[in-house]
């Protein structure tokens, strides 16, 4: 074969894979769901869950840790107070949450375009959270530097059914850890203008989070509009501790959202059963809401929870098994029946690759999550092995599946043209549709079209390079970085922000608690 005919060969591939790869869907902001949750549980199960959740607040209690303040407030509001153990009287918590804690809420985003609604019948799509390890298959495993921070960064901008930038897409560790804060949320507010996770590892860096983000938006906007969303983890079990409350504190006082959220492993954080952990979860989050609310009458929050499973034999964390997937059914009818906002679920695997094991189980928690009526989808692209590493090849893969949750949230399209009774008259019995005017009308749209699978014949496929989904992923993330391209940014805002980030990093030593 002569190099021309070679170069034409390659060309015309590479053109049946952009074409495959190219997305006919219009990108939306977040997804207005038109199709109902599932309900798992009965009305007598999750009153009974409820009352139990009741129990555990008013004769176990919850402990604040370090925190005089946050005993004092709920003191004050109420709550029996002994040491760091607080009681809450029955009901307590419940009648301040339903009193002020809003059912939805707008995060904006810099581009007001990409502003997301959390709550009701939404759902927002967010990347995964917290990793000191990324993952690809050109380098293997290696600790996160900020490079990979911002590589995430712009493959969550550039990808139409990820809805959210999220937050610590993966933990900088070339960077010192009282100063790598100010990188990621900068690189949230430039290298995107989609909504963003602010810092939740020490007070002074949510609040770090906060000014940042009045630069971008003004003082006067922050103050009654929520452009930051934060992740608060109880320490379970029915813990909280110093860190947690004191950013929790910073973002209420600012009217900025926290997603309380028990992290949960059932058999070690919970009890091995089902009811037991949704009673512990509840209970948490019940009394971590609470303490928003007082600290700020109607911030911001969503009810949020991280539940796996261990192995009884080995101790470590499971992932995509039926448990986990039915206390996301629970936890979300309970936060429905609180009204407030919910989150969890997401691509969620052990798997140490993006092998089957990862896309296995990463699908039954995103099915579970997605039928279960989730508004805040934390950990949806990326997630490998347990939490630990962010996968490049897995991001791609996850949000393919993220524009196919999209896709079937949007539910069924009953118009004059989804009926097709045209088409049904025009073709007739014995014949095929695939000429028809119809077809020919919708053949773009009808279906959704994945960036990652192959459906071509074997011969065509091998001719291709004969690659798994993981090479194609990896040649596709790769094709997103080179072609991407910075959302537009006022200098102003840019240099200003620039100047906090060096003006802070100037004021303390490097330190890496």
């Amino acid at each position: 074969m002569t190099e021309t005919k070679r170069r034409q060969r390659g060309n015309a591939r590479a053109d049946r894979r952009a074409k495959r790869e190219r997305s006919t869907r219009a990108s939306v902001p977040f997804i207005t769901r038109q199709i109902p949750t599932f309900e798992l549980a009965s009305e007598e199960v999750l009153a009974l869950i409820e009352n139990n959740a009741d129990t555990v607040l008013e004769t176990i209690g919850i402990d604040f840790r370090d925190d005089p303040l946050a005993l004092n407030l709920l003191k004050q509001a109420g709550a029996s107070v002994d040491g760091e153990r607080v009681r809450f009287p029955k009901g307590m918590c419940r009648e301040i949450i339903s009193s002020s804690a809003p059912a939805e809420f707008t995060q904006h985003a810099r581009n007001p375009n990409r502003s997301v609604r959390i709550g009701g019948n939404h759902t927002v799509l967010v990347p995964a959270y917290g990793s000191p390890f990324v993952h690809d298959l050109d380098k293997g495993r290696r600790y996160a530097t900020l490079g990979d921070f911002e590589n995430f960064t712009r493959l969550a901008y550039m990808s139409p059914s990820l809805h959210h930038s999220g937050g610590t897409l993966c933990e900088p560790v070339d960077l010192p850890v009282n100063k790598r804060h100010l990188d990621m949320i900068y690189s949230h507010l430039r290298w995107s203008d989609k909504p963003f996770m602010g810092s939740v590892t020490h007070p002074d860096r949510a609040q770090d989070t906060v000014d940042m983000a009045k630069i971008v938006f003004g003082d006067d906007f922050l103050d009654t509009h929520c452009a930051i969303t934060s992740l608060i983890n109880a320490n379970s079990p029915m813990t909280f501790d110093a860190t947690m409350l004191g950013a929790a504190r910073v973002y209420a006082e600012n009217n900025q959202a926290t997603v309380i959220s028990p992290f949960i492993l059932s058999g070690a954080m919970s009890p091995v059963t089902i009811v037991g952990t949704c009673t512990q979860i509840l209970a948490e989050a019940l009394a971590g809401i609470c303490f928003t609310q007082l600290t700020r009458k109607g911030a911001p929050v969503i009810f949020g929870t991280f539940s796996s499973a261990v192995s009884m034999q080995s101790g470590a964390p499971t992932f995509g098994t039926p448990e986990p997937s039915m206390v996301i059914f629970i936890c979300a009818a309970l936060a429905r029946r609180l009204g407030v906002p919910f989150r969890s679920g997401g691509g969620l695997c052990g798997s140490k690759l993006p092998d089957a094991q990862a896309a296995y189980e990463a699908a039954n928690t995103l099915q579970s999550a997605m039928l279960a009526g989730v508004n805040f989808m934390l950990h949806t692209a990326g997630w490998l092995e347990g939490g630990l590493a962010m996968g490049y090849e897995k991001f791609i893969l996850d949000a393919d599946q993220a524009g196919m949750v999209e896709v079937f949230l949007s539910g069924i399209d009953a118009s004059e043209n989804g009926q097709a009774m045209d088409a049904l008259a025009t073709v007739g019995p014995g014949n095929h549709f695939l000429g028809c005017e119809h077809t020919q009308a919708n053949f773009e749209t009808a279906f959704y079209r994945s960036t990652t699978a192959d459906n071509n014949s074997f011969e065509q496929w091998q001719s291709e390079g004969a690659l798994d989904a993981a090479q194609r992923a990896n040649s596709t993330w790769k094709k997103m970085l080179d072609e991407y391209e910075a959302p537009p940014i006022d200098e102003g805002l840019d240099e200003a922000l620039r100047e906090f980030v060096m003006t802070k990093k100037n004021a303390v030593p490097d330190s890496n608690i």
